[in-house]
């Protein structure tokens, strides 16, 4: 999971005398691209002791016995072979060149020997597939690129597919999305192996946030996934984008796919990598985004059309995804729309965080709780004092929030009511095979 931790998991294993920590195996294959190559590159294989940063001695090592092209017919040169991962203490596989073809058998019986021997292996955006392929992921948590994760999830079932997250740490395994989260978990590994200041210290040198909040879902699109065209859910999946203004639930949809509530949530997690509730709630926020950036509707109005069934319902969605109010999401992304230029979209919750302040410093606001969160409803406020802390916001989490895939869900978008509160401790429930491991 993408947190921090100064336990060492159950699944580590005790490193063979031959491997060092501080040697880090960077595998290569042909047709990766470029910048995902580089970021281990990068963080691991550059000296910068002067400021604060341990170092680590960097293995490049050739997957394949075949010229190693890159993005722009760029050809690369690997000082070493797949012999040299048995010195490493960490190997990582920055890329793969396609979700659609199997890794070569003699890179994935390196791999496996590795980790046998206690080696941690890292899978970074495509290179989950390589570690997947080698079996490396079987019945844990992972994570890729969200736009391939429903790939992954339906070749690999026995893979519990998180395409939210930006970072997965499973101990001895780690996977992250696409490229820039790429450079969050290498910086995640610095700050296991020599803590915050290290990690801090080589964050200012790369110019990038030392940690970064969230996950996956603000960058999502309403695109079906790669391989849906020829999968039967196709026609439900496609009907449901284009009726998101209607209200209906999950148990319509698996009406419509002529299946049992739970047949239909398990073929969907298995074709889209999600479960269909979250799915559903995803692309309603979506379509609230458009109608913020792209129309004068009102936030009640922007929430009919996007089928909830309340403003309440909208704002409190809206917010755990995009770390803003609906009124301060369209506010800000007005602020920085060029004069007579492109529109240009915001990514700033801060930012959001301050106007909504700003805008709306007297309003109190319900926020549902999390799908299977079954804790009261919480009311957020401007005034000092009470359970959400000294500023009125609630504590932050670095999570999103993970769907019970044994459990039902309710429904996504009605308001929750006070006597649905179970008495069950709050919280996220996890995924199959997911540790909980404490923050550091």
């Amino acid at each position: 999971m993408s947190q921090d931790s100064t336990t060492v998991p159950e699944t580590s294993r005790k490193l063979s005398g031959r491997r060092r920590r501080e040697i880090v195996a960077v595998l290569l294959f042909s047709g990766g691209p470029i910048f995902e190559s580089s970021i281990p590159l990068s963080v691991f294989g550059i000296d910068r002791q002067d400021a604060g940063v341990p170092r680590y001695r960097l293995l490049v090592c050739a997957g394949e016995d075949v010229p190693l092209r890159t993005t722009g017919g760029l050809e690369l040169t690997a000082p070493y072979g797949l012999e040299a991962l048995s010195r490493a203490g960490t190997v990582v596989v920055p890329a793969w060149r396609s979700i659609t073809q199997p890794p070569p058998a003699a890179a994935l019986d390196a791999l496996r020997r590795a980790h046998e021997e206690g080696a941690r292996i890292v899978g970074l955006c495509t290179g989950a597939f390589v570690l997947a392929a080698a079996g490396l992921l079987d019945g844990r948590p992972a994570t890729t690129h969200w736009m391939y994760a429903p790939t992954l999830a339906k070749r690999y079932p026995s893979v519990h597919v998180d395409p939210r997250e930006l970072f997965v740490d499973d101990g001895d395994v780690l996977t992250s999305a696409g490229t820039a989260a790429g450079i969050d978990l290498c910086l995640h590994i610095v700050r296991t192996d020599h803590g915050a200041d290290a990690a801090g210290a080589l964050a200012r040198r790369l110019v990038v946030p030392p940690r970064r909040s969230g996950g996956q879902e603000r960058y999502l699109d309403r695109s079906l996934p790669e391989e849906i065209g020829a999968d039967p859910l196709a026609e439900v999946v496609a009907w449901a984008l284009e009726h998101l203004h209607e209200q209906f639930d999950v148990e319509a949809l698996a009406a419509r796919a002529y299946m049992s509530r739970r047949t239909f949530d398990r073929r969907f997690r298995s074709l889209t990598g999600s479960a269909p509730l979250q799915w559903l709630i995803t692309q309603r926020v979506l379509q609230a985004q458009r109608l913020l950036e792209t129309s004068d509707y009102s936030v009640d109005e922007v929430a009919g059309r996007c089928g909830f069934r309340s403003p309440v319902a909208l704002r409190g969605h809206f917010r755990r995804q995009l770390g803003s109010s609906p009124a301060a999401y369209r506010a800000a992304y007005r602020a920085r729309r060029p004069q007579g230029g492109p529109v240009e979209r915001t990514d700033r919750p801060d930012r959001l965080e301050r106007l909504e302040r700003v805008d709306r410093p007297d309003r109190a606001e319900v926020i549902e709780p999390r799908s299977g969160d079954h804790s009261l409803p919480l009311r957020r406020q401007g005034a000092p004092g009470g359970p959400t802390g000294h500023s009125g916001h609630p504590p932050h989490h670095h999570h999103a929030p993970h769907p019970d895939p044994g459990k039902p869900e309710s429904d996504a978008y009605a308001p929750r009511l006070p006597e649905q509160a179970t008495g069950r401790a709050p919280g996220r429930p996890s995924l199959p095979g997911q540790r909980e491991r404490p923050v550091g």
